[in-house]
């Protein structure tokens, strides 16, 4: 396709205007033609199937329901208000409820209109309902919309302006059919044919449209390919401009404080892993090169350690380092314990977060600047521009995947030469992907624990599995121990399909009542107090 109709920005589009676009720009992060083509369906649905209600069970799948839309109302007040209405068949009802964006939603039901409903049944007291269903018209539905229907993520703002799915849907189509569209393809014939791909103007359409489930999977696997590929590319000529220019501090000395950790301070012998780790991270740093070096470990693994004695090593050859994490709570942690292996070798331990203020925040940056302040750990507040460190000879970047690209940047702009770059991380990351994600690192792997711990076990279960593991939690819990449910938003969203917090809690609540049970919340907008 041809780069200059797809830098079009979507203002350009007929129908987006400039308002759309800004708004497609804030919410989705779509600026161009070529982004909106490429904001593929979350999701696609069978709409073949339309059921009555008397035919409606309880479940985890999506279904289809036909029926008369009546009894729209708003009910409740402040967090509990809620939106409902019932879909009559006869003589069956169903209930439908929205508790988000009401006003909204009401304006778009046809009340008194036969309708199809979408949406996961549930039971609900003595009755079946449907929670945010999405409603269109039976009688103005397309008959593409019976077949494969692509479902696109967007947001409640969007959804005011007509930009839900069904309106990305369209705007996506409009792109589809333009004839300014390129149809050249930049992948050799010879490597489609061996692979069985398709064309890339041919893919993008079945990634919107899918003829089957074979085109869907064939399309996915040449965009995935594509996608990785030109990664690999970027990934190769950075590590190439690095080899080329980007020269490092060459620590090769292992001086007193590292020697007398090791011989004299060093809580439990390091793991084979653990050694052989501190090998790979000395020789990056005593090459002359800059190291970028990846290490991936378990929770309990020893990371910290690993790292701390990097730390040590950089200290040793006269520079600062400086390890950053993404909360307060774990900068908190990682303070304490290079102040507990730090405190006995003379060396001091900095924190530097949004909470430090005043005569401290200005102490500390003082001491940073005159390297008086050997060690310093902190969140995002490390790379703000007042930060300036007197050398800085390492920096340790804890849970690698909560920073982005600029927020790595900026730390290592804080010395020139650029300091040497460890980054850790505890989520397992099969090596292939480690490659394709993180393809300008060296990676480590410490995949040993200490003795005396015991292997973390990692179990995949679906919801089909919900009341064997029900079971097993309440007798994990009779024996006095306690269960974490992490769930990945708050509140159910309209641009992400993940289960919310709210949502799950309720449900928790119902299987685990009191007073035998105990349920409690926490999440990120409570006060700290």
């Amino acid at each position: 396709m041809s780069s200059r109709w797809l830098d079009t920005p979507l203002a350009y589009l007929k129908g987006i205007g400039p308002l759309r676009a800004e708004a497609l720009a804030g919410d989705l992060g779509l600026r161009t033609f070529g982004d909106l083509l490429a904001h593929y369906p979350y999701r696609y649905i069978d709409r073949s199937v339309v059921l009555r209600i008397r035919e409606l069970q309880p479940g985890p799948a999506e279904v289809q329901v036909k029926g008369l839309l009546t009894g729209v109302q708003t009910v409740g007040t402040g967090p509990k208000r809620r939106l409902t209405a019932r879909l009559v068949d006869g003589p069956d009802e169903l209930e439908l409820v929205w508790f988000k964006g009401l006003r909204w939603v009401e304006k778009g039901l046809p009340v008194g209109e036969e309708v199809i409903v979408f949406g996961r049944v549930n039971a609900f007291k003595n009755g079946l309902n449907i929670a945010h269903p999405e409603v269109e018209r039976a009688a103005t539905r397309p008959a593409a919309a019976a077949g494969l229907t692509p479902m696109y993520s967007s947001t409640e703002r969007l959804g005011s302006m007509q930009l839900h799915s069904r309106g990305l849907a369209a705007k996506i189509d409009a792109l589809l059919e333009d004839p300014a569209r390129d149809r050249s393809d930049w992948m050799p014939e010879a490597l489609r044919e061996a692979q069985k791909w398709p064309r890339r103007e041919v893919a993008v359409r079945s990634m919107h449209h899918p003829e089957s489930p074979q085109a869907l999977a064939a399309a996915r696997n040449r965009l995935a390919f594509e996608e990785l590929f030109l990664d690999q590319l970027l990934f190769a000529y950075q590590r190439l401009q690095q080899g080329r220019g980007r020269a490092g501090h060459r620590f090769a000395s292992v001086g007193t404080h590292l020697t007398k950790f090791y011989e004299e301070i060093l809580p439990f012998p390091l793991t084979e892993a653990q050694k052989r780790v501190v090998r790979e991270i000395r020789r990056d740093m005593g090459s002359g090169g800059a190291m970028n070096r990846l290490v991936q470990g378990d929770v309990g693994s020893g990371k910290t350690l690993v790292a701390f004695m990097a730390m040590l090593l950089a200290v040793d050859n006269g520079f600062q380092a400086a390890l950053m994490a993404p909360t307060e709570i774990l900068a908190q942690q990682h303070a304490r314990s290079l102040e507990i292996w730090a405190e006995p070798l003379g060396l001091r331990v900095g924190l530097l977060t949004g909470s430090v203020k005043g005569s401290a925040r200005k102490q500390l940056l003082a001491d940073l600047a005159d390297g008086g302040l050997h060690l310093l750990v902190g969140t995002h507040a490390l790379i703000e521009d007042p930060v300036v460190f007197r050398n800085l000879g390492l920096a340790v970047v804890d849970e690698q995947h909560r920073f982005g690209v600029a927020q790595r940047a900026r730390l290592l702009a804080k010395n020139r030469p650029a300091p040497h770059m460890l980054v850790m991380t505890a989520t397992p990351i099969p090596r292939t992907l480690a490659m394709s994600m993180y393809g300008d690192l060296e990676q480590s792997v410490i995949d040993e624990l200490p003795p005396g711990r015991k292997p973390i076990q990692t179990l995949h279960r679906t919801d089909a599995n919900r009341l064997a593991l029900w079971s097993f939690l309440k007798k994990e819990i009779a024996l006095g121990r306690q269960v974490y449910m992490v769930y990945p938003l708050i509140e159910e969203s309209e641009k992400l399909d993940y289960k919310d917090l709210m949502d799950g809690y309720e449900s928790v609540c119902r299987d685990f009542p009191q007073p035998e049970y105990q349920v409690s919340i926490v999440h990120g907008r409570m006060r700290p107090e």
